[in-house]
């Protein structure tokens, strides 16, 4: 199983705690719910609430990774994540402004972001003389490969940095490239759509000896009228 499709088998499972490390608390550790959203009429946002939308523009505003850092990050995520036809791969699912934007929108991340870029970039050039971009794919695993794995009886946060930053890189990656329409294009997933419903099998019907009226089997099983919508009598009889 190569590593992409091993992303793909777990990523349905390990999406609710992809970011746990560097999750959020509220000031005095518990967790709140909102049961009084307001509503938005702007449906280009999917329900977003005005603070939500203003939360979202300010961020957009503001800049972490200047650009060298961006294309850092975007050389990682396809070594993370190597790109596959005919969808494409992280660059094309835009997951480096997804990085970006999740350090802006969870400052807690910044150090880890900014000093693990910091550490590629140092590691490279003392061993390579060339930036992490600039490394060629071989060079760049061999960088990748001493940071991926950690001590499962070490907590996290208590590994060295360049650690700590493969990781949060590696979910980032796989969180951003999937939850984009690249990545649901790639995983083939098509959402909910409704059967067909023919009605019962007719030797079902022949076995417990009863039949369809034909008047209302013309009615409510012609799936050529699925999307007209059913019309009645003011005695609540069928129409159409």
């Amino acid at each position: 199983m190569d590593r992409r499709k091993s992303i793909q088998t777990i990523i349905l499972g390990a999406g609710a705690s992809a970011l746990a490390f560097h999750g959020c608390k509220t000031d005095n550790g518990e967790t709140t719910v909102n049961e009084d959203i307001p509503a938005t009429d702007d449906t280009n946002y999917f329900g977003r609430t005005p603070e939500e939308l203003d939360r979202i523009e300010k961020l957009q505003a503001e800049q972490l990774l200047n650009e060298h850092e961006m294309e850092t990050v975007a050389a990682l995520s396809t070594v993370i994540l190597p790109p596959k036809e005919p969808h494409g791969g992280p660059i094309e699912a835009e997951v480096p402004e997804f990085i970006e934007f999740m350090g802006k929108d969870i400052p807690e991340m910044q150090t880890t972001l900014l000093g693990g870029l910091m550490w590629l970039d140092h590691t490279s050039n003392t061993e390579f003389g060339k930036e992490f971009k600039s490394a060629s794919l071989d060079q760049q695993k061999q960088i990748c490969d001493r940071i991926c794995y950690h001590d499962m009886d070490v907590p996290l946060d208590q590994q060295p940095l360049e650690i700590q930053f493969f990781a949060l890189m590696r979910n980032l990656t796989v969180s951003g490239y999937y939850t984009s329409k690249v990545g649901i294009a790639d995983l083939g997933y098509k959402g909910n759509s409704p059967n067909v419903w023919d009605g019962v099998p007719q030797e079902v019907l022949d076995q417990h000896g009863v039949a369809y009226d034909p008047e209302w089997i013309a009615k409510c099983v012609d799936q050529s009228k699925r999307n007209e919508i059913a019309e009645w009598d003011e005695n609540k009889n069928l129409l159409t």
